[in-house]
């Protein structure tokens, strides 16, 4: 059993884009699910967080203003040349923080509590600001006006990105020991996000085959996402370079939660970007692997320099 377990826990990435690939007639419909598991995820993740560890700093709102800032700029500025392109920049770039990048980050060197605190901000930031442009860049239809649209889209997203840490905050406090219990449970987060993984793959299959886009535009998309990913970790780098933050804040801004990315995508805004959101997910992951292997092995010559002078 723990032999299966290890091998999901390491191959949960290729096995979500095989499995949702495989079997996206059927699993494309579970798409409804997606946001309660990202709920359910967050709810988790946030459980672990003591309210002692979230402090705020000048760093943190510039990052954010970088965050969103940034994912307009890149809009209007990619908008005249191809507004899918656009669209999925943008969505891209405005994205919060990933879950799972206080741990990657702890690896790099980086302070995963900074961190923290910065993916509070970077929630709280898009579920404001993507009701407030959605239906600016994708008009809803049915003549549905901007504050109709404004308001149906900020229940959906507000609620989805801000409840679980209010939760998880109040469950802490007034409900201790199922708070205890939360916090255990989240390793569960891992495979909610497998899951998770796989449904999106699934839905983002279904829309390149219904849709009635060419090859060529997913694949000017993929390529856009290694852009977007190349992009965003670097100028992440050189922000928190002035803070002292290099790592904190390159991981900060380049790993995103771009499942949400694909969901916010499927559901407000041309589908096909969501094929950006998808691919997002293995340039990131093969960016962090990368760094984690070039880390690995300036530990390992430290370990070894160490060694050969206590041998002298």
């Amino acid at each position: 059993m723990n032999t299966i377990i290890t091998f999901v826990k390491n191959w949960t990435l290729p096995l979500g884009i095989v499995l949702g690939f495989i079997g996206f007639p059927v699993l494309w419909h579970l798409n409804f699910l997606v946001p309660y598991l990202i709920f359910t995820m967050l709810l988790l993740t946030f459980s672990k967080i003591p309210l002692s560890n979230l402090k705020f700093s000048t760093f943190h709102f510039l990052m954010v203003a970088v965050q969103l800032v940034g994912s307009v700029a890149v809009y209007a500025a990619l908008r005249p040349v191809n507004i899918i392109i656009a669209e999925a920049a943008m969505v891209i770039i405005m994205t919060p923080t990933g879950t799972a990048t206080a741990v990657v980050t702890q690896k790099l060197g980086g302070n995963a509590a900074s961190l923290t605190s910065y993916m509070i901000l970077s929630n709280l930031a898009t579920a404001i600001t993507a009701p407030l442009l959605f239906p600016f860049i994708h008009p809803m239809t049915a003549g549905i006006g901007f504050w109709e649209a404004f308001f149906f889209i900020l229940q959906k997203v507000f609620p989805l990105l801000i409840l679980p840490f209010i939760m998880a905050m109040v469950i802490r406090h007034f409900v201790p020991p199922l708070g205890q219990r939360l916090a255990k449970w989240q390793e569960w987060a891992f495979y909610l996000w497998g899951i998770t993984l796989m449904i999106v793959i699934a839905k983002t299959i279904h829309t390149l085959v219904t849709e009635p886009n060419d090859g060529m535009m997913a694949f000017s998309l993929m390529i856009s996402a290694a852009v977007i990913c190349f992009v965003l970790f670097t100028c992440g780098k050189w922000v928190g370079s002035f803070f002292d933050e290099r790592v904190t804040a390159g991981q900060a801004m380049g790993q995103k939660n771009a499942i949400l990315a694909a969901w916010l995508s499927q559901t407000y805004l041309s589908p096909i970007t969501a094929v950006a959101a998808s691919s997002y997910i293995v340039w990131q992951n093969a960016f962090n692997a990368w760094q984690l292997w070039r880390q690995r092995r300036r530990t390992e010559r430290e370990s070894l320099l160490k060694s050969e002078e206590k041998a002298l």
